[in-house]
Order: C-alpha cells, then structure tokens, then sequence
C-alpha cells in the first residue's frame, strides 16, 4: 500500500533509466576498482580495466550533464551561496525537503565525486609504479617524474574519493532516519516524491 502524501507532494518520475542505470554501474566499477587497487593481485589488469569503464561512464554522465533528462542536467543543479546556505538551514528540521533533484547541499557532492573521480582516472593513465608491468597506458608521454607523481596522486586521491563515498553513505543515512527521506528508492525506480509547488520542479 502506497504512503499517504501531503496534499503539497506529488509522486514524479525523477531519474531517467540512463541516468539511473549510470549511477548503478559507477557504484560497482569505483567499489570495484578501489578494492583492487587496494587488495588485489600485484598484476593490476583488472584494475585498469575498472578505470577504463569508470572513464567511460564518467564521459557519458558529463554528455549527459548537458543534453539528458531536466533534473540530470548541470543547470539543474548549480545553486549559489545563497541559496545553498538557506538549504543547509532547513537541515536540523526533522522532516523531508521533497527536493525535485539534487538539492544544493547534494549538488555538491555530484561535482565534487565527478571532480575527483575525472583526476583519479586521469592521473591513472600516465601512472609508473616503478615495477615495469603496472605503468598507465599513457606513460610514455610523459616523463619519469612526472610519471611518479601521477602514481603518488593517484593514491591520495583514493583516500580523498574513500572520504566522499563514506560522506555520501552518510548522507543518505541521515536523510533516511533523520529528515525520513528515502534518497536510495528513487535512484532504483525513478519515482520520487516532490512538492508541487516547488520552484525548481
């Protein structure tokens, strides 16, 4: 049975598939890709081929960014100071905000993953671990120093891309028993509850 809804909320179909379909397929190729890159065999083939998969899906969310679905655009989601702080106020109430999208304070974590995730892959390429087998496809390009400086920031940025994946799972935990928001179902059906009045649905 359906929960019943504020006269000022509406059940709208949010995600498009492709862009729930990305999410999906970005949470197991970053999980999967960060746990071999960490714990996997000393040959790192398959680790490569994680990051070869995230840069594509990396390069389909920014195509998408700009010519998908309304709520899966950039414009959609870019919010000022102002009011990304007026958000951050209504954060202590305990009741759902019903935003039809990424709301400012989620914004940022959309840009700042993406961000991070563009230099991860990026530095990835033209990385040289100094063992002659796991060097990025792009190695030769550049030189030996800067070569081994890719591969030092690629490692930190794994433990910058580990602190916002545990932030975003926080996030959604505090949406679902703080503000009793449900952030999970609707990236999986699509369907999400807004308000009907709201100014940016």
């Amino acid at each position: 049975m359906d929960e019943q809804l504020p006269e000022s909320v509406e059940r709208v179909k949010l995600w498009d598939t492709a862009l729930r379909l990305f999410h999906w397929a970005l949470v197991v190729c970053v999980v999967t890709g960060w746990m071999l890159g960490r714990f996997g065999p000393n040959i790192m083939t398959l680790h490569f081929y994680a990051g070869y998969v995230v840069i594509g899906l990396l390069a389909f969310r920014i195509l998408w960014g700009f010519v998908g679905s309304r709520p899966a655009r950039f414009s959609h989601f870019l919010f000022g100071p102002k009011k990304t702080l007026s958000y951050v106020a209504t954060l202590p109430k305990r009741k759902p905000s019903y935003w039809p999208g990424h709301n400012p304070v989620g914004a940022l974590s959309v840009f700042a993953l993406l961000g991070v995730l563009i230099l991860q892959v990026g530095t990835g390429l033209f990385i040289d671990a100094d063992d002659f087998i796991n060097t990025g496809p792009l190695v030769d390009w550049v030189s030996y120093d800067t070569a081994r400086a890719a591969a030092g920031l690629h490692y930190r940025l794994s433990l910058l891309l580990l602190a916002l994946i545990v932030l975003h799972l926080g996030a959604i935990l505090f949406y679902r028993f703080w503000k009793r928001e449900n952030l999970v179902k609707p990236m999986i059906t699509g369907w999400k509850e807004v308000r009907k009045d709201h100014p940016d649905a």
